[in-house]
């Protein structure tokens, strides 16, 4: 676990699994708790709750999270499926450069 200090006193930096995320929101989202029971009974900070029930919302409505992980399954999907675009875009273009090269290579010995 990552410690960090603030103001000298250390303090635990916890992670959260997504699927932990997903349930702590849906307590509110779903299940009909407010906030403060939900953050009593998962344990988490107000404003980490709050941030994931926002996310989730956005998710929903098919905004995918630039710079986040996805919470939901969807957008998880839809994240590692933009990954691997970059990933083919990139390796297109890896090609591309690639032929330019032999060909001028080739055009060479061909003379």
């Amino acid at each position: 676990m990552i410690l960090y200090q603030s103001i000298g006193v250390e303090h635990e930096k916890r992670t959260f699994s997504q699927d932990f995320k997903l349930n702590a929101a849906n307590l509110v989202l779903k299940q009909g708790y407010t906030y403060r029971e939900a953050q009593e009974a998962t344990g988490v900070s107000n404003g980490a709750l709050r941030n994931w029930v926002g996310q989730i919302q956005k998710e929903q409505q098919g905004e995918t999270p630039v710079g986040a992980r996805a919470i939901t399954a969807e957008q998880q999907k839809v994240q590692a499926l933009e990954k691997r675009i970059k990933r083919l875009e990139l390796e297109k273009e890896i090609l591309k450069k690639a032929t330019a090269l032999l060909m001028t290579d080739g055009n060479q010995f061909s003379r």
